[in-house]
Formats: C-alpha cells, structure tokens, sequence
C-alpha cells in the first residue's frame, strides 16, 4: 500500500549541529540538513536545509534541484553572469547541469527537492 507522510512545519524542524560548508568562500559559513523523505530508487530527495551568510560555489551536475526559500534572502550567480534575488516564500529550480555561486544575506533555510537524472 503506498499512503502519504506529513512533516512539521518547515521553519521549526530541527536539522541537528550545523557543521563547515565544505564549499563556501567567504564567510566561515555553517550548514545543518536533515532529509525528510527519500523514493525506495533514490532518485528523488525531501529535506531541508540551512546556511548560515556567506558565498559558497554549488553544481547540479548530475540532478536538479527545487528549493522553496523558507526564511532568509539569497542571490544566486550563473556561469554567465546573470545573477537573481530570492528570498522568503518564493521558489527557484536549478536544472541539471547548472553551475554557478549562492550568497546568502542572512541565515536562510530551504526546503529542497533533489531529483537525480537517469
């Protein structure tokens, strides 16, 4: 039988310590994420995530992803120059292939969904 799951809401789950950004640039940034579901094949991740200010580089080489921006502002930087503010309530989906650099203006937590690509 396949049924659905629920979750608490997003801005009060507890994501554990929050630990270095192992790609981060500027800022000595800290991350905590904790995955809320994953498929049985693996190819699909619910979670949340969320980093402290800073600038940190990020690649979807071999999945996409969608975040819903659930608190903070942000500003994501393609390879060719184009750059884009999101913040609190709105939404951005970075397709497979996409390289480029996050800065965070302020603590932010997102809720992602990582789909890996065949």
């Amino acid at each position: 039988m396949t049924d659905f799951q629920t979750f608490a809401h997003l801005a009060s789950i507890d994501l554990g310590e929050p630990a270095p950004k192992p790609t981060s640039l500027e800022g000595n940034q800290v991350e905590a994420a904790k995955t809320l579901w994953s498929s049985p094949d693996g190819k699909l991740e619910v979670g949340v995530w969320e980093c402290t200010p800073g600038r940190f580089t990020a690649s979807r080489d071999t999945n996409s992803e969608t975040c819903h921006i659930v608190s903070g502002r942000v500003s994501l930087h393609g390879p060719d120059g184009r750059s884009q503010e999101v913040s609190a309530g709105e939404m951005l989906v970075l397709p497979k292939g996409w390289r480029g650099e996050w800065t965070i203006h302020e603590k932010t937590r997102k809720l992602y969904i990582i789909h890996e690509e065949a």
